[in-house]
């Protein structure tokens, strides 16, 4: 799952962090790096960012820079997901897609500096956010992953095969597959890794979601086994997994976080592993400093897969007191970093859209716009009064004018969200899927024939969203405004760090009456939005919705083999999630992006998948 968050990787400006601390880190980060025209940069001191949820949705960072919020993206969650516009904007000139994979000829030195976020974790077994996701997914890896073109392809598994009845899938691993320190990867690390994963003792958040298809990781999970049944290992090369039905799905779930490999010896000999692991992804992780102002991977020099990377490091500058335009257009030297240094890609945020599209501006020829498989969303705790009252939450629907907030926040430049699917989601369409149109008359109806009777009897409501301090910004802050004047309801809104809130979110008992989320798909398929955010017995259920009716279509869905009646089933799930109101969906993402002529291979992916190794730095 991918959990996306108002995230700061859509904000036009990082947060403001020690700037001693940063500088310090800068020098070191430099050491025997050179500009790429040749000079040494110099350093004015010292040495020193998919629950597949999404930061991006909860966008609230109110600057001048960043007058208009840069909607959510990225399943994990992410604070709700940034989402630009499910369309690129009409006066748009260039390819606005992706870039050509390999220039003529490559810069000295292959060094790509962007800005990032700072993760909640970096163990993948925990990571369920698209802020962590970003990093882990470069730093391991698993038996399958999604190339470039998103196709699911082997990875560390060389081949698969699948049993007639669909229950045993016998993966043969690449022989010459190894951790970043050279040593070989064998299905004893998988069996290992999977057994961690589902271990209680490690609080995975995410093992039942990808992992608990496999016999008795679930039984694990509850205390009930000490061993997860349906893992064997044949031989070192060979490794079997028994899950308890068919599910086509079940391999795009081995390309999660959760399923990834770890080193034993590593993670048993160090708390802090994490922090200097011993992955076997394409790049490996250099420097880790959030607090002190960047995170950088390296990359792999023992990597096993292709392509083999070009880029010599990747640069997140994390928390610094840099404009994001100011450092993609005039570099920067303001952090000390001398010698022709700029961040290389950029998020936009929706008030740099109307230049970087502007056909007379030189920027929209380095501008790209790629739909991403997320959605933003308000949710309802079912289990806590007053949204345990269908007609309530009906109600609320009702009440929010999602155009106007669109119009007013977004400038139009994102779609409305009319159900939970993305309309970008590959083979899945909705044509006739109907949701609750603008109308606060009928709102303050509904209210008046529930169980309170009157807005004025409602219980005190307050909206959850991630944050630290300060302005809430103008996303909540519409929302909160049209509540109070189409259903004269007051909604106190209470800011939680993204750890804190993703933490208490994955309680059961949650706190949480309703809040601002964000959804990134894991894997490009309707059943990772329905099922694993509504289906009863998912942990990602936040808002403890719970309909035996919908259970019934989800299950019937996952076993179902018939690609058309499998879609037919989500349809009508999607339809009668919308009719009961578990969520206000808000709107679905895109991302926008200012990429550098000189960068090649540049790719916006919809989910969180390995990107860096694609990447290359042309002569300039």
């Amino acid at each position: 799952m991918m959990i996306i968050l108002g995230w700061c990787r859509s904000c036009t400006k990082l947060f403001v962090v020690t700037l001693f601390l940063f500088f310090t880190l800068a020098c070191g980060l430099t050491q025997g790096l050179t500009d790429r025209s040749g000079p040494t940069p110099t350093v004015s001191l010292g040495s020193g960012g998919a629950e597949k949820e999404d930061s991006a949705a909860i966008i609230e960072e109110n600057t001048p820079e960043n007058d208009a919020p840069t909607p959510p993206a990225d399943s994990a969650e992410t604070p709700a997901p940034t989402v630009e516009s499910q369309t690129t904007p009409d006066n748009a000139t260039a390819d606005t897609t992706r870039r050509p994979d390999q220039p003529a000829t490559l810069a000295d030195n292959q060094i790509f500096i962007l800005p990032g976020d700072d993760p909640p974790t970096m163990d993948p077994h925990l990571s369920g956010d698209a802020a962590s996701a970003e990093y882990v997914v470069e730093i391991y890896s698993g038996l399958m992953v999604y190339d470039k073109d998103l196709n699911l392809v082997p990875d560390i598994a060389e081949s698969y095969e699948i049993s007639d009845d669909g229950l045993v899938y016998t993966f043969n691993l690449k022989e010459e597959a190894v951790f970043q320190d050279g040593k070989p990867i064998r299905a004893e690390d998988f069996k290992w890794s999977f057994e961690r994963a589902c271990d209680p003792a490690t609080g995975s958040h995410t093992a039942d979601t990808y992992l608990g298809d496999i016999v008795g990781c679930r039984a694990k999970l509850q205390g009930e086994a000490d061993e997860v049944e349906g893992v064997t290992v044949i031989d070192d090369l060979t490794l079997e997994l028994t899950i308890d039905e068919p599910k086509g799905f079940f391999l795009a779930k081995m390309t999660y976080p959760t399923a990834y490999v770890l080193d034993r010896e590593t993670v048993e000999g160090d708390p802090e592993w994490y922090l200097q692991p011993n992955g076997s992804g394409p790049f490996k992780l250099a420097e880790f400093a959030p607090d002190e102002g960047a995170i950088v991977l390296q990359r792999n020099e023992n990597y096993y897969g292709e392509p083999k990377p070009t880029l010599e490091r990747v640069i997140y500058l994390v928390n610094t007191p840099i404009n994001l335009m100011t450092g993609y257009e005039e570099g920067l030297s303001s952090l000390g970093l001398s010698g022709g240094f700029y961040f290389d890609a950029i998020p936009l945020g929706v008030s740099q859209l109307s230049r970087a599209t502007d056909p007379n501006n030189p920027l929209s020829k380095e501008f790209m716009s790629e739909p991403s498989l997320n959605v933003s969303y308000i949710g309802f705790n079912v289990a806590q009064e007053p949204f345990d009252d269908p007609l309530v939450r009906q109600a609320f629907n009702l009440a929010l004018d999602k155009q106007r907030m669109v119009r007013l926040v977004f400038q139009d430049t994102v779609p409305v969200a009319n159900g939970i699917v993305p309309p970008s989601m590959p083979g899945y369409e909705n044509p006739d899927l109907s949701d609750f149109e603008f109308d606060p008359e009928r709102a303050l109806e509904l209210i008046a024939e529930s169980s309170y009777g009157d807005p004025s009897e409602l219980p005190e409501i307050t909206l959850h969203v991630s944050g630290t301090g300060g302005a809430v910004g103008p996303l909540v802050e519409s929302i909160v405004e049209s509540f109070k004047q189409n259903l004269g309801v007051e909604i106190s809104v209470e800011q939680v760090p993204w750890e804190q809130f993703l933490r208490e979110l994955n309680d059961p008992n949650t706190p949480y009456q309703m809040y601002q989320l964000g959804w990134i798909a894991d894997y490009p398929d309707p059943q990772n939005f329905l099922e694993v955010l509504f289906h009863s017995e998912s942990s990602q259920n936040h808002g403890n919705y719970s309909n035996p009716e919908l259970d019934a279509l989800l299950d019937q869905a996952r076993a179902t083999q018939d690609e058309q009646e499998r879609q037919a089933l989500y349809q009508q799930a999607e339809q009668l999630i919308l009719e009961d109101a578990a969520w206000i969906p808000l709107y679905f993402g895109v991302e926008n992006w200012l990429v550098k002529p000189y960068v090649y291979g540049f790719r916006i992916p919809p989910i969180k998948i390995p990107k860096f190794q694609y990447i290359s730095i042309a002569e300039h």
